[in-house]
């Protein structure tokens, strides 16, 4: 870079710089991104000579137009519509989860090769939490039978599962 063009930009800087920058975070709020928007419209400006040559309220509503032009350019643009700016990293490890669905869906299709009354016993005792004497009264049989239902329900399962290699 020639010593006048380096002239011209630093000069091109201190005239409209600071007003174009503040118009930029006005806009974005974001100052970093301001300043690379206010760099890239001088250098803009600094690779198109023909700008310079007009007056000094042109080259200032070029620049500012310029600019707006890039921060609109940057929030259409497929990085921004995916970026998420935060103070904080998003990289907070979370448990694996792998095991434990895993377990579900063999617990549940061990499930599904019980009887409709024994699975219904088990899954009203241990997944929706009611009592022997609850699902006694909800299906008008005795608790004796509810008892020996789970008591077949239970044995029934440990073999399914010992068939699909979960327990011993």
């Amino acid at each position: 870079m020639s010593g006048t063009h380096a002239e011209l930009l630093r000069a091109l800087h201190d005239a409209h710089g600071p007003a174009l920058f503040r118009y930029v975070l006005r806009m974005t709020s974001d100052h970093s991104f301001a300043e690379d928007v206010v760099q890239e419209s001088l250098l803009r400006a600094w690779r198109n000579p023909t700008v310079l040559e007009n007056s000094d309220d042109s080259v200032r509503a070029w620049l500012f137009t310029v600019a707006r032009n890039l921060v609109i350019d940057d929030r259409r643009s497929a990085r921004h519509s995916r970026e998420i700016v935060t103070d904080e990293p998003p990289d907070v490890p979370s448990p694996d989860k792998t095991e434990s669905i895993l377990d579900a869906w063999l617990l549940s299709d061990a499930l599904l090769s019980l009887s409709l009354e024994h699975r219904g016993a088990v899954v009203s005792t241990y997944y929706l939490g009611h009592t022997v004497a609850e699902i006694a009264r909800q299906q008008g049989i005795p608790e004796g039978t509810v008892k020996s239902r789970l008591h077949y329900a239970l044995r029934s399962l440990r073999l399914a599962l010992q068939e699909r290699g979960i327990t011993q």
